[in-house]
């Protein structure tokens, strides 16, 4: 096993389109690290870069104490699983997992060794004969991780393994994943557009966009402290409420006035801690972040300190758990996650009640900063 390092790493693709930009990372020894973020935010080149698939513009790659910017990948001592498994549909499961050690010249006695243990831990003893066309797809899904399994490679790395699984067998296979790797601690580079993946897998989450990195952290981090509007309306399912409106100070304290002018909003008043951070903020535009799971239904009726005023427009039964979507007077939309049992009906009049020091606030704009955060872990670290 083996750290991975990426040293201010780019990727330009002709004529000029900067898929990975300076990218820093890395990735510890027997560490799990997942890569998250829309299509086409460079999270694949990342990999493939790693992985030598890719070469690389600029920067350099470590694996271990070797830089392997001019390394073949079969040289590089890595294992990679792929989103289409890239089994050898004409070999048996057995010949499948041993065909690599094969080529790099093992005895006999050692690949049997190796497939039969991999074979044990990953349940595919009974398939060893079967080719892929006889598999199901979480059992060819196997039969590809313990093809890299058998190499006892220096670092994993997964593109997407899950994505072409049912939901059912996604889940049961991902929870299997994360068992194997506390089994085997070997340092693991995964790639996902699935954010529930990223934030069950890993120990770290990368949040890329448009090339970048905008947050590193572990996944409680990013989901409760995100740097910026991306990664708040990235991250979350519903993602996090984001409100257009303004800072207003009257005396020392505070308000956020939603919408951007006019009496139809609502205000609210800020916690003192977040007061000398939005100073600098009197009367300008700034986002207004809560996630559904910090609103919560306030029975009292008329308005209420903290709560917004909504109507109900949809109401989406989830088993034990509801989304609540809601209209306020300016029009905005909110969506609460709450109890399943209070029955509530489309335009009904409720108070969505707000756990003020779980909010956030935004600079606007596509990445507008949080300038809430370092309160917000402040107020977690206390």
């Amino acid at each position: 096993m083996a750290e991975v390092v990426l040293e201010n790493v780019s990727k330009t693709f002709p004529p000029d389109v900067r898929a990975v930009v300076d990218l820093n990372l890395r990735v510890s020894d027997g560490e799990f690290v997942v890569l998250v973020g829309p299509s086409g935010c460079g999270k694949s080149t990342t990999l493939r870069m790693v992985a030598g698939l890719e070469e690389i513009t600029s920067g350099q790659i470590r694996i271990g104490e070797r830089v392997v910017n001019d390394v073949a990948p079969k040289d590089r001592d890595i294992a990679m699983v792929f989103q289409n498994y890239a089994l050898y549909p004409h070999m048996t499961v057995y010949k499948n997992m041993a065909f690599g050690l094969k080529l790099r010249g093992y005895p006999k006695k050692e690949i049997d060794s190796r497939v039969n243990t991999a074979a044990v831990l990953l349940g595919l003893e009974g398939l060893m004969a079967r080719k892929p066309k006889a598999l199901s797809g979480g059992q060819r899904q196997r039969v590809a991780l313990a093809r890299a399994i058998v190499r006892q490679p220096q670092a994993f790395l997964f593109d997407e393994p899950l994505s072409n699984l049912d939901a059912k067998l996604r889940v049961q296979t991902r929870a299997e994943l994360k068992q194997l790797h506390h089994r085997l601690e070997t340092t693991t580079l995964y790639v996902t557009h699935d954010q529930e993946e990223a934030m069950t897998l890993g120990d770290r989450v990368v949040v890329m966009r448009d090339g970048e990195v905008h947050q590193c952290d572990s996944p409680l981090s990013v989901y409760e402290f995100p740097c910026n509007l991306f990664v708040a309306g990235f991250i979350g399912t519903p993602p996090m409420n984001l409100i257009n409106g303004r800072i207003e100070f009257k005396g020392e304290a505070a308000y956020f006035v939603e919408g951007q002018g006019g009496d139809s909003g609502q205000k609210f008043a800020l916690p003192r801690e977040s007061w000398p951070l939005v100073r600098n903020h009197g009367d300008k535009e700034v986002v207004f972040g809560v996630r559904p799971e910090n609103l919560s239904l306030d029975n009292r009726t008329g308005a209420q300190e903290n709560a917004w005023a909504v109507s109900v427009t949809v109401v989406e039964p989830l088993g034990e758990r509801m989304d609540v979507y809601a209209s306020t007077r300016a029009g905005t939309t909110l969506v609460a996650r709450m109890d399943a049992h209070r029955k509530l009906a489309p335009e009904e009049s409720v108070n969505l009640h707000m756990d003020m020091s779980r909010v956030h606030l935004f600079e606007p704009g596509p990445t507008g900063a949080n300038l809430t955060r370092n309160v917000l872990h402040r107020h977690v670290d206390e």
